[in-house]
């Protein structure tokens, strides 16, 4: 309510008294122009009605100043926050996971680096052995980075383990099975593998001197004559016929079964050298070659015992093939013709 004072002058106070009164009501939250003025109750001159009113909405106006923006209750503001920690916390998470993953490839990349570049590892020259010996590759092929794998290898009683092993697979297999009487029941042995051949004992003896390592490499071949001595009273006491299998010339029969006789064998039914015209083929075609012949002779072939995979290949029906470790493979005296194989 707003009280307006009108100059009169009968009055006896003064020159203003209240004239009148009137009622204004606005609802000051929403715009201005909603703003309306109430009936108002007057008593005197309606100039002054209309100098008030305009006076009041004047004043009125004055108070009230538009500002851009916009309007959000406490709910919605705790919801948009969440969101903006929820997003952080996504992002984080991301740069995390990407930050692992890339170490992780950078990890893999240096792993195919180094298996891209071999160095002094037991594992690369034990597969190099094998290419080898599927190859029939010659000790001077060898890397000169195996040599101390090589040394690791007998030195740790590993080779030995492995012939154990392959001889203990052999012994178990011809436990299950049994020789007929006629005798025609043959196992073909190589051997080459109990009788060293002379072509890499000057060499041998050279580099076990230089790099001191004789009793280790010495003691690998003379292991596997015992073990394989061992075998072979087995199997020939299990009533199986004994076929030996060499590599050499004929001309070195006599020194060869000396030699034979001089570890301790003895009771074979036959021993087969290479003749002269066969001197030229490829030693996978010769022992092919005999154990061809001797199944067309009657013989029934039960398997075939050698280190090396010349004598193991092109198998018959019926026949059985033993690999032996090779010792040869991992002296390292040999391997140090060929260092261009490892760039």
């Amino acid at each position: 309510m707003v009280d307006a004072y009108a100059y009169n002058p009968y009055s006896p106070e003064g020159n203003w008294r209240v004239s009148s009164s009137y009622y204004l009501s606005c609802e000051l939250l929403v715009s201005l122009a909603q703003c309306q003025l109430m009936p108002i109750k007057w008593r005197g001159s309606s100039l002054l009605k209309a100098f008030l009113a305009e006076e009041v909405l004047v004043k009125m106006e004055s108070h009230y100043v538009m500002e851009s923006g916009f309007y959000m209750t406490a709910f919605a503001a705790t919801i948009f926050i969440g969101s903006l920690v929820t997003v952080g916390v996504l992002l984080l998470t991301l740069l995390i996971s990407l930050t692992i993953m890339l170490q992780s490839c950078q990890s893999r990349s240096e792993v195919v680096v180094e298996l891209q570049n071999p160095s002094y590892d037991y594992n690369y020259c034990k597969m190099f052995s094998l290419h080898a010996e599927l190859n029939n590759l010659e000790p001077k092929d060898f890397p000169s980075i195996c040599r101390t794998p090589a040394m690791q290898h007998i030195n740790k009683a590993q080779y030995e383990n492995d012939l154990n092993a392959s001889l203990w697979v052999v012994e178990r297999h011809f436990d299950s099975v049994m020789a007929s009487h006629d005798g025609l029941d043959v196992v073909l042995m190589d051997i080459d593998d109990i009788l060293p051949n002379p072509h890499y004992t000057p060499h041998l003896a050279d580099r076990l001197h230089q790099y001191d390592r004789s009793n280790c490499f010495e003691e690998a071949p003379r292991l596997k004559q015992v073990l394989f001595l061992r075998l072979y009273m087995k199997l020939k006491a299990g009533g199986w016929s004994l076929i030996l299998l060499s590599r050499k010339p004929e001309n070195e029969r006599n020194a060869t079964m000396g030699q034979l006789v001089s570890a301790g064998y003895s009771g074979w039914s036959s021993v087969i050298f290479r003749l002269d015209n066969e001197m030229g083929i490829d030693t996978s075609e010769f022992f092919y070659r005999q154990k061809a012949g001797l199944q067309k002779s009657g013989f029934r072939i039960a398997g075939v015992i050698s280190s090396r995979m010349d004598a193991l290949n092109k198998p018959s029906l019926g026949e059985r093939s033993f690999k032996l470790p090779n010792e040869m493979y991992y002296r390292f005296d040999h391997h140090t013709e060929n260092t261009y194989l490892t760039e």
